[in-house]
């Protein structure tokens, strides 16, 4: 058997050292660390991702216990006090910086998304992490509850996270939608909760195509009513929005599309400034859409998202960004070695073989096994 890296090495290899080091020179607060790096608290933080340590006390124990080959990753044991005290105090834009850099990664392996259109599609969406109002003050939602709200714009291409952002739990989805800059000729699909006539017209005014939910108690008028050209399309129309807000900021005529669902009999009605493409295909990208509550499931089920290992605001998007790096570097292994696996699976089979000096792609193409040492072979071992 030849020579592996451990499972550990192998996933951070996506990560060159010189580079994170430029990243954290320039990501600096304060006076120069000594024993502790930031590179020690990457490592530290991407084993309580992929080890599922839920505590800093828990993490120590686990990584002195590895100490040998932290040694060979070019990172140390932190002290859980010097952990807690650079979560707190340096900050997390390093790892949204690094975040890009691999989702620049990933980008050049993602297989496209399934339709035929040629358009980047993006999906938007949050999420509510719940706090404890008492524990993370700075996370005030109720008077006596404390939320975060997660935004994500998940790329198709991949279903890998694009725009990613952390608010209190008041923030509107909307007023995060407003912020992005998505890239002229893509298409963005969202939920009745990104309702914003002046959003629209800033949208078609950049060149992006959008597909959402009609509110019931839109007011408009039908201009034009072409023809069904589906069995479950219910009507298709060009309309024009006759509300007050529609009328000031002279809202260009939409698009509505309805359509019943064949599996459900549920009817639907999206509003869209998509022309060019079928009735049926606007009811399919909005199906789409699903992907994004997935990727939320997944990441609350899967990585470290509702245990934190710090509670100031700095400490929690710290966890926050590693979280997404994390699952950028495992996505990236799944399209290199092309597997058929689900990305938990991907999860469960590092999780169990983290410090295990073993071929990762072989591994999780199912060709390799649980090594022996040469000295246990063709050796009778009695019980």
């Amino acid at each position: 058997m030849g020579h592996c890296s451990t499972i550990l090495r192998q996933i951070l290899h996506l990560v060159p050292r010189h580079g994170f080091e430029r990243l954290a020179a320039q990501h600096h607060r304060g006076a120069a660390l000594r024993r502790m790096t930031r590179w020690s608290q990457f490592v530290a933080l991407a084993v309580a991702q992929l080890g599922g340590r839920g505590s800093l006390r828990d993490l120590e124990a686990s990584l002195a216990a590895q100490q040998p080959r932290l040694y060979h990753l070019g990172a140390r044991v932190p002290p859980r006090s010097s952990l807690s005290r650079v979560n707190a105090e340096q900050p997390h834009t390093l790892y949204e910086a690094l975040c890009g850099q691999l989702l620049e990664r990933c980008s050049t392996l993602a297989p496209r998304h399934g339709f035929r259109f040629k358009h980047k599609l993006y999906s938007l969406d949050s999420s509510f992490i719940e706090l404890s109002l008492s524990v993370f003050p700075w996370a005030i939602y109720k008077s006596a509850k404390g939320a975060a709200k997660l935004h994500v714009g998940l790329d198709h291409d991949g279903y890998l996270p694009a725009f990613v952002s952390l608010s209190d739990g008041h923030t509107s989805d909307i007023a995060e939608a407003r912020r992005l800059s998505l890239p002229r000729g893509s298409m963005v699909v969202c939920d009745k909760g990104y309702t914003d006539f002046a959003w629209y017209q800033t949208l078609m005014s950049q060149g992006v195509w959008f597909v959402t939910r009609a509110r019931a108690n839109a007011r408009f008028e039908v201009v034009t009513a072409a023809p069904p050209r589906h069995d479950h399309v219910l009507f298709d129309q060009t309309v024009r929005m006759t509300g007050v807000k529609p009328q000031a900021i002279a809202l260009r005529p939409l698009r509505r599309v309805g359509w019943r669902d064949p599996e459900t009999g549920k009817e639907y009605v999206f509003l869209t400034n998509a022309r060019h493409l079928a009735a049926k295909t606007i009811a399919e990208v909005y199906r789409a859409r699903w992907q994004i509550e997935l990727f939320f499931k997944w990441l609350k089920q899967n990585l470290r998202l509702k245990a934190f290992l710090g509670t100031s605001r700095n400490a929690v998007l710290t966890q926050i960004w590693v979280a997404m790096c994390v699952y950028l570097m495992l996505a990236y292994q799944k399209f290199v070695s092309r597997t058929g696996r689900s990305l938990q699976q991907i999860l469960r089979l590092v999780h169990l073989n983290l410090f295990q000096r073993r071929d990762l792609t072989a591994l999780l193409a199912g060709q390799d096994r649980d090594p022996v040492p040469k000295w246990q072979q063709n050796q009778l071992v009695l019980l």
